[in-house]
């Protein structure tokens, strides 16, 4: 029941004292016509219905969350402590910059930290998002060209196992997509990339995301740079996968120019819900002029803002998501550089596992002997033999309290379940899923209209989502 439905005319939250200053009234020509749908509700009702609505949301704290590509990790409870000392919250972006030395202490260490991770010389914590910081990343590479001539170099080369965001960020940064093919093992096919970019004086770089969407390590990445590299261009990482490599291997060292990271992703920061999120962006020192925003220069108790000689321009307003920062700079620092490669250890380790344990009853795509931090089901053999897809086994789950892997992705697979474990969860709870995983597998082939019929348990049953896509219902209607 939606709150608009609940609402009582007349009823209120509390009586607000009478007003003590001057009422202003607006001219008649910037007033609304008609009056402003409110809800109308006492707020022990408003109360309830918020608290009702929370109850039927899943998240990581409420059960398993293996979503692929996302990194669905827990959030250490000391990063919001962190974030809530009244010295970073009670402060404004304006003060002075002698009053807020400790908050800059902060950006400038977290700029430093996620430079030595991925092995570039410099990092904006400007960009709000992961899209947001891919699309700053391809502008430091425009920037790159034009500034030495090169305004023919337009063409961005995605593969198709590319995120999703990638080519709409290329598209949105004046760009031209092409798209390469993977080869059946599900790595970027090095020889047709070559003949792409052979004698191309349009190249204006490669996106890529190693590991990949499908959860391999291309062991062609240093020739994939080079290739690159060779015919002019530059190499953007997008580092939504790093929670896999992150303390093992550095971006920078693999021959990238520039990288992406999900805070809200790799270093614990909430993810979800709708924000905030963070996506920083880091590049070589031949970049480094072009960054946008503003960087902190200086030794501790002296820090200054600067800017970069030829900066593209503000991508947000002011520093960041700042407390999403804090809260990545408290991971950092808890973990420091001996648990920062065990937690990129564990989520592979917890990957290979489950992978290894599915793998008697699913087909894994790619027949990768070893995953990194994720891994791809098929479904196909399923769906012919029985009519039950990916979309089916992920109803199912939600019956058992488990959040469904990523549906239907990488494209490059037809009934793909992509699952990351992450290395938060224990083996009880990967022992758990990967039972109820078989559980429905065998469901399929003795009572296939089971899962067509799931979920049963969950507070809103299966949903009409073809005639939800062809007819949506996008606002609700007042009488």
């Amino acid at each position: 029941m939606l709150v608009f439905e609940k609402s009582r005319p007349g009823r209120g939250i509390s009586a607000l004292p009478e007003c003590d200053v001057d009422i202003y009234t607006l001219p008649d020509e910037d007033m609304r016509e008609t009056d402003l749908h409110l809800p109308e509700m006492a707020e022990v009702d408003l109360s309830r219905h918020y608290t009702e609505l929370a109850k039927k949301a899943h998240g990581v704290n409420d059960g398993f969350y293996p979503l692929g590509s996302c990194t669905m990790k827990y959030n250490p409870k000391v990063n919001e402590k962190t974030a809530s000392f009244d010295e970073f919250t009670q402060i404004h972006p304006l003060q002075p910059e002698h009053t807020v030395q400790g908050c800059l202490q902060v950006i400038k260490e977290t700029e430093e930290s996620l430079a030595e991770i991925t092995g570039m010389s410099n990092f904006t914590l400007q960009p709000a998002a992961g899209a947001h910081g891919e699309f700053t990343g391809l502008l430091l590479i425009k920037a790159y060209h034009l500034a030495n001539g090169d305004t023919k170099r337009k063409k961005i080369i995605v593969p198709d196992s590319a995120h999703g965001t990638n080519p709409a960020s290329a598209v949105m940064a004046g760009m031209d997509v092409i798209n390469v093919d993977s080869t059946p093992e599900g790595l970027v096919d090095v020889a047709k990339l070559r003949e792409v970019c052979e004698g191309n004086d349009e190249i204006a770089g490669l996106m890529l995301t190693n590991p990949n969407t499908a959860g391999l390590f291309d062991p062609n990445i240093k020739e994939i740079t080079d290739i690159i590299h060779e015919c002019g261009g530059q190499c953007y990482y997008d580092g939504a996968n790093l929670n896999a490599i992150m303390g093992w291997a550095r971006p920078g060292d693999m021959g990238f120019d520039c990288v992406h990271l999900n805070l809200h992703k790799t270093f614990s920061t909430p993810h979800g819900g709708g924000g905030p999120g963070s996506g920083p962006v880091g590049c070589k020192e031949h970049l480094a002029k072009f960054m946008p925003g503003l960087t902190v220069e200086g030794e501790e108790g002296s820090l200054a803002f600067a800017k970069a000689s030829e900066s593209l321009g503000e991508m947000k307003n002011f520093y960041g998501n700042f407390l999403v920062v804090v809260k990545a700079l408290t991971y950092i620092k808890m973990l420091g550089k001996q648990g920062i490669p065990e937690a990129s250890k564990n989520a592979v380790l917890n990957a290979n596992y489950m992978m290894n344990k599915l793998s008697a009853k699913y087909d894994i795509a790619f027949n990768p002997k070893v995953c990194m931090h994720e891994f791809v089901m098929d479904i196909a053999r399923q769906a012919k033999e029985t009519g039950v897809t990916a979309m089916d086994i992920a109803k199912g789950l939600l019956d058992n309290n488990i959040h469904p892997p990523t549906m239907y992705f990488p494209l490059t697979v037809h009934e793909a379940l992509m699952a990351e474990p992450c290395e938060t969860e224990s083996k009880e709870t990967l022992d758990e899923a990967i039972k109820v995983f078989l559980e429905l597998n065998d469901l399929a082939y003795s009572d296939p209209e089971a899962l067509h019929a799931a979920p049963v348990k969950t507070p809103v049953t299966r949903l009409d989502e073809v005639g939800a896509a062809r007819h949506p219902v996008l606002k609700y209607e007042f009488e």
